[in-house]
């Protein structure tokens, strides 16, 4: 099971402010998710990722991001879903969640998930490494994960679980049918 080109591949972010932006490409395949390529790059802006998107040279459906991704940029006065879609991304913002229900909703969705080994190395590793930190004081984990390095793919990977679970608005159109097929 690999990349299949007859599906689309969609993308799951986390932008950072400062911060990795991390990205999750994947396929689904009835009730199977195929994350096939990950890629993670900070100090730069939107046009990069834009870029590299085009050098997949994927056939792409949804691009899901988190709910800030409407908030407007101090610079530009434009929120970053504007400047990706003047890049000629059309992304889906999904709706503001609980990180404990999009942990959850990744837990139940990885037994469903096949994963390229090698392109997602980094970020394979990432989700390995995510983890809470220990409270001495409390003699028991804190209830937030640590901020560190892993949290990026983490953060874009529940984004994906949480995208899976949200319907889309989008309609499938009506086809129509006659003795030739579909008109």
């Amino acid at each position: 099971m690999a990349y299949e080109p007859r599906l689309p591949v969609h993308t799951a972010w986390d932008l950072g402010v400062g911060d990795a932006t991390a990205i999750w490409f994947f396929q689904r395949l009835r009730q199977e998710v195929r994350v096939i390529d990950y890629y993670e790059s900070s100090g730069v802006g939107l046009d990069h990722y834009a870029g590299v998107l085009q050098a997949r040279g994927y056939a792409y459906g949804d691009h899901l991001l988190p709910h800030d991704a409407r908030v407007q940029e101090m610079g530009s006065g434009k929120t970053r879903v504007e400047t990706l879609q003047g890049l000629g991304i059309r992304p889906r913002v999904l709706g503001q969640h609980r990180l404990e229900d999009g942990i959850n909703e990744v837990r139940l969705l990885l037994p469903r998930c096949w994963f390229d080994a090698e392109k997602c190395a980094r970020g394979l590793e990432a989700l390995r490494h995510y983890r809470c930190e220990w409270d001495e004081r409390r003699q028991a984990l804190r209830e937030r994960p640590l901020h560190d390095w892993s949290s990026h793919a983490a953060d874009a990977f529940r984004y994906l679980a949480m995208g899976l679970r949200e319907p889309t608005e989008e309609k499938m159109p009506k086809l129509c049918y006659d003795d030739r097929g579909i008109v």
